[in-house]
């Protein structure tokens, strides 16, 4: 972060001072470059500040470049600058002043590296007057300690003192102006493990060191909060940043933009399905065509060298670090698996980017295929073709511009395109698409209500990625889309059977099986009809074997526990993610950086489903989710 400008006071004056608190008060957060390389960046909703002391000219080349970055998160923090330190006393004392005012109470706490050879914290502060909030700061960076035993941490150290600041260095504030302001002042010395003794920093050790600290920094804040002021702060993990800085956004939008760069799914599917599926029913399941695949309209080496340009090391947030480092690794796996279709490192890559098969889920999609019987095809009065189908989408989507007004997908019916499918928002269905009148009200939930909608909700937040995916989006998604089937009454026992089907099916690739041995296995012994065999066949044997049809019934079965365990529905459309994102959701959902969500599902609101999900948080069996 650099926080120097050409533009920064030299001295504060009474007048910058008072300034920087009535703007403080009015835009409610503020960002002020100050004299001598300083920083303050500061929330008027939250009562404390973290503090660190600049005494380098260059505080990212400096000796200290690390340590500074423990505190760069925060929702309000100041960095001292190298000049006027009595003028940042006096901005301290009136913002203490003035927040003390606000919230009855205000806590500082300063933030410095302890000796080279340091291996505890210490905590300097009044230990007695304030026994609850220095405890759990002790327990928490104990916890710290714990994480990293081969390090031989000592305990932490509690220094009841009024000296709190750095060995040699001048109080932030005396007592005097402590008690003036209604100011707490604490300090934490932090043993400098995250470098050697020469001074060169362990960046990979010292991003999970970091993300520990800001937790247990923020567990510690809470607590004062909660008891000493009036804030209505609900939990620790609202106290991040509530707008994103200009390098998250940024790498926000290079990821968004290096994923929509090329159509993954479009990549992977053959060009020659009919001529494959045409040629093995003719010679009676025996002969396999070679698959072919639409050639690759990027260089794998310049776009995986533009993914690993960006500067993920200098992303300070925790949440924020994790899902971009999550979405990189995904996206290199993508990448490589484009470059190796046909060969067996695309199958490899594919476990690795999807996930391998646990033991209950295998057990969930067998007792599925024993239990639900294949059921004949039958001809159907009604058949519904795709500009049929577009008048129903379109109404959806009506429904939807009843909830914003900003709503604008389409419906594209193309000659080149095989299969129904949603891309970036938009629906596309194939010229001579054809489906019986009872599947449009699941495929419209499925397709529009889910997928179409997720895309629209996660492209209205400030981080692209929530529209685009992050890392395993697919599986919630596809979860969430299948429960939608059930829950408007259109998941037939077929479609459940499809979903095991798949399961098993990669089941056997994972364990060696060719293309002919899945066909047989679901054909003979999961009695599959060869039509349906076929299908789900020929998507697992994709690029060589691409496991991601297990998202289906892998998302279904998490999310019924997920609903089982008491979760809800509804915040899991914000945007495309993982279930195990969920927390950061939730944490973003708290600092306020996500908005609203704008659009929600018409079954959402039914008592049907309401009934339904009743009986799933029950534990209904996942055979029994079948209307007809």
């Amino acid at each position: 972060m650099a926080v120097s400008t050409s533009n920064e006071p030299k001295a504060f004056s009474e007048i910058s001072i008072e300034k920087i608190v009535e703007e403080l008060q009015e835009k409610c957060e503020i960002e002020k470059h100050l004299p001598g390389g300083g920083f303050l960046h500061m929330s008027d909703e939250l009562p404390y500040l973290v503090i660190y002391r600049n005494e380098d000219e260059d505080i990212e080349k400096g000796e200290d470049r690390a340590t500074v970055r423990l505190i760069l998160s925060e929702a309000s923090f100041l960095i001292i600058g190298n000049k006027d330190f009595e003028g940042y006393q006096r901005l301290m004392f009136c913002l203490s002043e003035a927040m003390s005012s606000k919230f009855k109470s205000f806590l500082i706490i300063e933030v410095y590296a302890g000796a080279p050879e340091s291996r505890k914290f210490k905590i300097k502060g009044p230990a007695e007057k304030l026994s609850t909030t220095i405890k759990v700061l002790q327990e928490e960076l104990d916890d710290v300690d714990s994480g990293y035993r081969a390090l031989k941490l000592g305990s932490t150290e509690v220094q009841d003192t009024l000296e709190r600041q750095p060995e040699g260095k001048k109080p932030l504030l005396n007592l005097e102006q402590l008690k003036a302001s209604g100011c707490l002042l604490l300090g934490i010395e932090v043993p400098p493990v995250y470098r050697s003794k020469e001074g060169e920093d362990y960046p990979v050790f010292f991003r999970s060191f970091k993300d520990d600290f800001v937790v247990a920094l923020h567990k510690t804040i809470f607590q004062f909060i909660r008891i000493q002021t009036s804030s209505g702060v609900k939990s620790y993990r609202a106290l991040g940043q509530k707008n994103l800085q200009n390098k998250v956004k940024e790498i926000d939008r290079q990821l968004a933009q290096i994923e929509t760069s090329y159509q993954f799914l479009w990549l992977v599917s053959p060009a020659n399905i009919r001529q494959i599926k045409d040629t093995f029913f003719e010679s009676n399941y025996e002969k396999v065509l070679n698959y072919h695949y639409r050639l690759i309209p990027f260089d794998p080496d310049v776009l995986k060298r533009r993914l690993y340009n960006l500067k993920l090391e200098e992303i300070d947030d925790p949440a924020l670090s994790y899902i971009f480092r999550e979405k990189r690794e995904e996206l290199d796996l993508q990448i490589s698996m484009l470059s190796d279709r046909g060969s067996d490192n695309f199958f490899y890559n594919s476990m690795m980017l999807f996930g391998k098969i646990s033991n209950d889920l295998q057990h969930e999609a067998e007792t599925i295929l024993k239990e639900v019987p294949e059921k004949e095809d039958h001809a159907f009065e009604s058949i519904m073709k795709a500009e049929d189908f577009k008048v129903l989408a379109n109404r959806e989507f009506d429904y939807f511009r009843e909830q914003d007004e900003n709503f604008s997908s389409k419906v594209h019916i193309r000659d080149d395109v095989n299969i129904l499918m949603v891309s970036r928002g938009e629906l596309y269905l194939p010229s001579d698409y054809k489906l019986n009148a009872n599947e449009t009200k699941a495929l419209i939930q499925h397709e529009i209500g889910t997928h179409v909608l997720t895309y629209y909700n996660g492209n209205q937040q400030p981080l692209k990625l929530l529209s685009i995916g992050l890392t395993d989006y697919d599986t919630l998604q596809e979860g969430l889309a299948v429960l939608s089937e059930y829950l408007v009454g259109g998941l037939t026992g077929n479609r459940m059977r499809t979903l095991a089907g798949r399961v098993v099916a990669a089941s056997a690739r994972m364990h060696g099986a060719d293309f002919k041995e899945i066909f047989r296995l679901l054909n003979k012994d999961y009695n599959f009809k060869p039509q349906r065999a076929f299908n789900i066949t020929s998507r697992i044997m994709q690029g060589g074997g691409f496991t991601k049809d297990i998202s289906y019934l892998k998302g279904l079965v998490q999310l019924k526990k997920h609903l089982e365990e008491g979760g809800e529905l509804a915040p899991l459309l914000t945007g495309k993610f993982a279930l195990e994102h969920m927390p950061i959701i939730s944490e973003l959902n708290e600092r306020r950086v996500l908005s609203p969500v704008k659009l929600t599902p018409r079954y959402l609101h039914t008592e049907e489903t309401r009934k339904k999900l009743s009986q799933i948080r029950e534990g209904i069996p996942l055979a029994k989710l079948i209307n007809a």
